[in-house]
């Protein structure tokens, strides 16, 4: 990680004492699962994992997500979205018809953590393109989808045929890989196949187009489930510039992209700004992801509306904007009992 953005980051302390759930209970916190010691921690407030500096989560946001993958899955069909994933903190695990290693496009040998007979409970049930005629015709297989009792399904690219098989997309709208377009519609009638949309979300159904249109879909999901500013992290983690907001087809009323801070007013906040040890930091308006941009010495990171003056980091510590009695701003803190760093220009 660059220094200088965890120069900036570790400064970026949450000055809330910590999080309360309406109830009263605490809220807490969780690393990401990323197979090490850290996995079993909670924490009292958000931050960064001081042992794999990945952002915490909130543990009610954990959700269980079930990767049904058969022999020559599309890598990426399936690799997109679970890296998507495995950084909003999902507990993923994967699930094949029987216990023999899957050949993924004839390169990667993935060792399935379940079979259909033994799989656990999964919030969430995904497939994905890439032989999916294989699952599809397969008896068993369509009788355990039909058997899931999930919150949500998930398909990318040719994925969709099995949901399809089962009876899921049946009176729903969906969508898959540009060349099953038609395929898809003249098998299924009942489905209103759309075209020329990264992904479709029924409310509980999210079928997306092929391949990279996975993560597209996936970061959609985590808007959905954690907010937007979750899902703009992970998309910033991953270095993913291709995701455009509200790029799909939304049939539900769960819009995670309506409520959002409007440029002109993100406009405001725009100007140079005192930073720590004499240093300057400029604030910039990046119109492209209505977001604002921190640039210290040279480097660039975003900074996301929260609500009112209040904005986040990349690792979901706060940064409040301060404002005169003109209401116009006048500078930020770091810290509710930190120094106040005054805007020069």
């Amino acid at each position: 990680m660059n220094r200088l953005i965890v120069l900036f980051a570790a400064c970026l302390i949450s000055f809330h004492s910590p999080a309360r759930q309406l109830n009263g209970k605490p809220t807490i916190y969780v690393c990401p699962p990323c197979d090490l010691t850290c996995d079993t921690k909670e924490q009292d407030g958000p931050g960064t994992c001081s042992h794999c500096n990945m952002p915490l989560i909130k543990k009610e946001d954990v959700k269980t997500i079930a990767f049904y993958l058969q022999d020559r899955v599309e890598v990426l069909d399936f690799a997109g979205p679970m890296e998507v994933l495995s950084y909003a903190g999902f507990n993923v695990f994967t699930v094949s018809a029987t216990a023999e290693p899957i050949k993924s496009q004839g390169i990667l040998t993935v060792l399935p953590d379940y079979t259909i007979e033994n799989a656990p409970k999964a919030d969430i049930l995904a497939f994905f393109g890439g032989n999916s005629n294989a699952p599809t015709k397969n008896p068993k297989v369509i009788e355990w989808v039909k058997n899931q009792n999930v919150e949500y399904h998930f398909s990318v690219c040719t994925g969709a045929f099995i949901l399809a098989e089962a009876g899921i997309l049946d009176g729903k709208t969906a969508t898959t890989f540009h060349s099953a377009l038609d395929n898809l519609e003249k098998s299924y009638p009942k489905i209103d196949v759309r075209r020329d949309v990264r992904y479709v979300d029924n409310g509980n159904i999210i079928t997306t187009a092929g391949i990279s249109a996975g993560i597209d879909g996936a970061l959609h999901l985590v808007a959905k489930l954690q907010g937007l500013n979750s899902a703009k992290r992970i998309a910033y983690t991953m270095e993913y510039d291709n995701w455009q907001l509200g790029n799909g087809l939304l049939l539900t009323d769960e819009d995670p992209y309506k409520k959002q801070i409007s440029l002109k007013e993100l406009k405001t906040f725009e100007g140079t700004y005192e930073f720590e040890d004499n240093m300057y930091l400029q604030v910039v308006l990046n119109e492209k992801k209505g977001d604002l941009n921190a640039i210290v010495h040279g480097t660039t990171y975003p900074i996301y509306h929260e609500k009112g003056d209040v904005f986040s980091d990349v690792y979901k510590s706060m940064v409040t904007f301060k404002r005169n009695a003109s209401n116009q701003i006048i500078g930020y803190q770091l810290k509710k009992d930190g120094p106040f760093f005054k805007k020069i220009e």
